[in-house]
Order: structure tokens, then sequence, then C-alpha cells
């Protein structure tokens, strides 16, 4: 297994903008040590970010203005990073491979296990698993590192994410376990 951590937009207008999402607070403390036990391991970390375009983002009339490309709100919020040697591959839709270069860093990387954490588990996750589903990657989402605006939405969208793609659904400890088990030794 060759993994990668996916951070779906744990941006500052989701988190604490535009389209705050009050539940994000209960991912992060988790999400903070699944990033450090992923970077301590050697497993990739990509931030996989809205960057949206002004006026002209299709998303917009649905959602309103977020994550305008070059804003503070389209930026990850401090507490995650990125950390140097971490990737961000900014997108205009729910997808993190939709129009992205995200299939090419993780082919390039020899990546066959995404990781997939952040907001929001029945939107932007649900629609990058989607894509990693269809090119053949396995699927691990942290329950504990994913989060929606109300719990029925989580939740429902935790069911899809392991009915439908097979996603394996395990606490963040878990995760860490994993990692720290196939890390190569040092010496």
């Amino acid at each position: 297994m060759k993994p990668a951590v996916v951070v779906v937009d744990m941006l500052n207008d989701f988190v604490h903008g535009a389209l705050k999402c009050e539940r994000a607070r209960q991912i992060l403390e988790p999400l903070g040590r699944l990033l450090d036990g992923a970077r301590n391991a050697g497993v990739p970390v990509i931030f996989s970010n809205d960057a949206h375009v002004p006026e002209v983002d299709h998303e917009f009339s649905i959602w309103g203005p977020h994550a305008i490309a070059g804003t503070p709100g389209a930026q990850v919020i401090p507490e995650l990073g990125p950390k140097p040697g971490d990737y961000q591959v900014p997108k205009r839709r729910y997808s993190g491979f939709y129009g992205t270069d995200l299939e090419m860093l993780l082919r390039e990387l020899g990546v066959d296990t995404v990781i997939l954490t952040g907001l929001h588990t029945n939107i932007c996750v649900r629609h990058t698993a989607a894509d990693a589903f269809y090119r053949g990657y396995r699927i691990v989402v942290p329950t504990d590192g994913v989060q929606a605006f109300t719990e029925e939405d989580h939740k429902s969208g935790l069911e899809y994410l392991k009915q439908v793609y097979g996603a394996q659904l395990i606490p963040v400890s878990e995760v860490l376990e994993r990692l720290a088990a196939s890390a190569p030794a040092t010496g």
C-alpha cells in the first residue's frame, strides 16, 4: 500500500468564513495528528482546495461566493498547514480530480490508496471519492477526520462512501497505526 492523505477544503472560508461549518472544529485535533503522523511516515499530504474564479464559477449559484482564488478565504487554515513538502492542488468543482492535476500528482508519487479527509463528507469528499474509485484507487476515510454541516449529512455521507465506493471507514488512530507500521525503517 502506497498512501497519500488528501485534505479537502480545510480553508478559512469553510472553517471560519463565508461557508463556515461549526462542526469543522471537531476534526481539527484528529486531523492535525493524522497530518503530523503522515509527514513523519513519509506519506504525502495533499491539500485539495477550492479556488474559484470570481463571478464565474457555477458553484456560486448554489453556495454564493466562497473560496475565491487568491483571497484569504481560499487559504488552508493555519492550524493544519501546509508545511514544507506538502502539495496544494486548486479545484473549481466539488471533486479534487475534476479539471485538476491531482491524478497526475498521485501517479507520479506512486500512490495507490487515498486517505480522504476534510469537508464535506457528503459533498466534496464524496465527489473526490467517486473520482478516486473510477480511477482504481483504494479509499480510506478516517471517520473522525471528515465532517459536514449536520450529523445526518455526515453519517449518510460515510454510509454512501462505504456502500458505493468500498471506502474503509476507520478512526484516525487506526490510520496512524497503519502508517507507522508501513513506514520505512530508518537507521
